[in-house]
């Protein structure tokens, strides 16, 4: 019993000598959880908009196969936001507490169900109604997840901003290969059930419980806000403190996030109205490429910055996010005076402008919520990252109700 109670060390010749042995094994289970929780946030981020990208794209594809009358995109496109825009609106009044797993749960069979709804369809409604399930899905992983790494070192910030990215690229690509092999629409998001699985699994199985001794990763790391909340329901059912913040509070704290919300809805707002208005718009004649595969093409580079530079969190962080919002507005502003006048004499030129504002978008993102888990407390920095979710689909929303109507007008003037 003396010797489970001293000091494990190795003897040896000199006292000098002497190891202390303890911190190794500490050690080397922080490292692996380390390890752990940054695939599992990436995996996170890659199923969470992944499932929500492929859904999307054969929504489109089944709907352009049902007769119906009229353009469904607008359809779809309010299908997409208003349950996302709704769950974000919802986040700071009091969603971000409810505990996590039933909401994880929640997302995951969201997802399924949007992918079995789409697949077996026979109507607009039900491929529509696939559409609200992806978009919730989305929504509520997106608010869940965010707000889970107020627990974990700042790190899993740029690992689930890089997962995310990676969906919009590898969900685009993997929809087009399996439906350019030979599946359908149907077949291909039936094959894709195993994703809304491995985002449990991620959840579930891959993450650590959070708590004073996961490694920060960084110097300033913040122990004293990891609070285990997968294994303890307990804890989890109040996982910031041991009350929620007062009205007051919240105001407060909203009040000091705005000045990264309001660059982030611009970003997006200019992002989406380049990509809902825009997009069909920028055809060149004078090239070997079909209008169908210019538009592909655009979708493939703009997924293509979005990666790298949510990925790029360790390489360039930015402070003052309001400056990329300024080159985004000025992208939107030189693409949309190139439609009206076509001077742009290259489609080349056009492809490098859509690749800058992939990068610009996806930068932005990391940033605002590295910035924000870097200036918030500790008793009020998951309720912040629950609340800044609703820059990007506020400036989606607001885009969509201008681009649409500019985007008709434009084609009716060529």
């Amino acid at each position: 019993m003396g010797g489970c109670a001293g000091s494990p060390r190795r003897l040896s010749d000199s006292e000098g000598e002497e190891t202390d042995l303890a911190p190794r094994p500490r050690l080397q289970d922080s490292q692996g959880a380390h390890w752990k929780n940054a695939v599992g946030f990436w995996l996170l981020g890659l199923c969470n908009n992944f499932s929500y990208v492929v859904m999307l794209s054969a929504a489109h594809d089944i709907l352009s196969h049902q007769r119906t009358p009229g353009n469904q995109s607008h359809a779809v496109l309010l299908a997409d936001i208003l349950p996302t825009l709704v769950i974000k609106l919802l986040a700071p009044l009091g969603l971000h507490l409810l505990p996590y797993s039933p909401r994880v749960l929640t997302s995951g069979i969201c997802a399924a169900g949007s992918f079995l709804l789409v697949a077996f369809s026979h109507s607009v409604t039900i491929s529509l109604c696939g559409v609200v399930l992806a978009s919730i899905s989305s929504g509520l992983g997106e608010v869940t997840f965010l707000s889970l790494t107020a627990f974990y070192p700042r790190a899993v910030i740029s690992c689930w901003s890089s997962g995310t990215g990676g969906a919009g690229l590898l969900g685009a690509l993997s929809y087009l290969g399996l439906t350019q092999a030979g599946l359908s629409p149907q077949h291909t998001v039936l094959s894709m059930l195993g994703i809304p699985a491995l985002l449990l699994a991620s959840y579930f199985l891959l993450l650590t419980s959070p708590g004073p001794q996961d490694p920060g990763g960084e110097a300033d790391s913040d122990t004293s806000a990891r609070q285990p909340l997968i294994n303890n329901e307990a804890s989890e059912s109040k996982p910031g403190s041991g009350s929620p913040l007062s009205l007051q509070e919240r105001w407060t704290v909203f009040k000091g996030l705005l000045h990264y919300i309001v660059p982030l809805v611009l970003v997006y707002f200019a992002e989406y109205f380049i990509n809902q208005g825009l997009f069909e718009l920028l055809f060149f004649r004078n090239t070997f490429l079909t209008h169908a595969e210019q538009y592909r093409w655009y979708q493939m580079l703009y997924q293509a910055g979005v990666f790298a530079s949510r990925s790029s969190l360790r390489c360039c962080r930015i402070r003052h996010t309001w400056v990329l919002a300024l080159l985004q507005c000025l992208n939107l502003a030189f693409l949309l005076v190139d439609v009206w006048l076509s001077y742009l004499p290259s489609i080349y030129l056009v492809f490098l402008i859509i690749m800058f504002e992939g990068l610009l978008g996806g930068a932005a993102y990391v940033n605002t919520f590295h910035n924000i888990a870097l200036e918030t407390s500790d008793e009020h920095r998951e309720f912040a990252m629950a609340t800044a979710c609703i820059s990007d689909t506020l400036g989606i929303s607001l885009s969509g109700l201008l681009a649409l109507p500019l985007h008709d007008f434009l084609c009716q003037l060529s």
